[in-house]
């Protein structure tokens, strides 16, 4: 277990485990960002915006996550893209969970009473307003629950990156296991360090449903 203190061995797991949380935080305000639009155009008026989101929903969320990192990573170069590996795996890892945040917030969304919309289109407010002014903030409190799950998972999924040259935690335990550490030690302190990621995430969601609950 104390292999982690040896050598280089220490600055090795902790850039993995910041990499990890670079890549985790830029990933979850993509996601947010564009899960939120998604939603948005799910519940537009017009046609061609609904069309956009149900399809961006169904691709990326029966879309294997390795298949959409071989297509960020692969694909987005041989288009003339010259990005980062960093800024690859993030749109691949927010694009797939922009599309389970984009049915959370759509989900909240359902909740809120049609008569809040009325009442808001009978002061004159157009769709863009009433959605974003009126129905995203009463939506936003009741898919916190959810929401975290969502993002819980997201450090997770992350892990898929370290196969595509991207140093965060998976690819520090290889590392590790090259060179020839117990396995069992190395899985021991990776799994310490998603779930401090994870506990984290948790807490934070349970604060903001504890201060929306006394807002109300």
């Amino acid at each position: 277990m104390g292999f982690l203190f040896e050598d280089d061995n220490f600055s090795l797991f902790r850039d993995g485990f910041l990499q990890t949380i670079e890549l985790s935080a830029l990933s979850a305000l993509l996601a947010l960002l564009l899960g939120t639009l998604l939603a948005a155009f799910r519940v537009s008026p017009v046609p061609i915006l609904r069309g956009f989101g149900t399809a961006w929903v169904t691709v990326f969320r029966n879309t294997p996550l390795t298949i959409l990192f071989f297509a960020a990573v692969f694909g987005l170069p041989r288009l003339g893209a010259s990005l980062s590996y960093l800024t690859l795996a993030t749109l691949a890892l927010g694009g797939y969970t922009a599309s389970f945040v984009c049915e959370v917030i759509r989900s909240g969304i359902n909740t809120v009473p049609l008569g809040q919309a009325e009442a808001a289109r009978s002061l004159g407010m157009g769709f863009g307003q009433t959605l974003f002014h009126i129905v995203l903030p009463q939506a936003g409190r009741t898919v916190l629950g959810p929401m975290s799950s969502v993002f819980i998972a997201l450090p997770r999924n992350s892990a898929i990156a370290g196969a595509f040259s991207v140093s965060e935690l998976y690819s520090a335990q290889q590392a590790f296991s090259e060179k020839g550490y117990s396995i069992f030690a190395i899985f021991f302190w990776v799994a310490c360090a998603y779930l401090l990621i994870s506990a984290t995430i948790a807490s934070l969601f349970r604060f903001l449903e504890s201060r929306l609950a006394v807002a109300r």
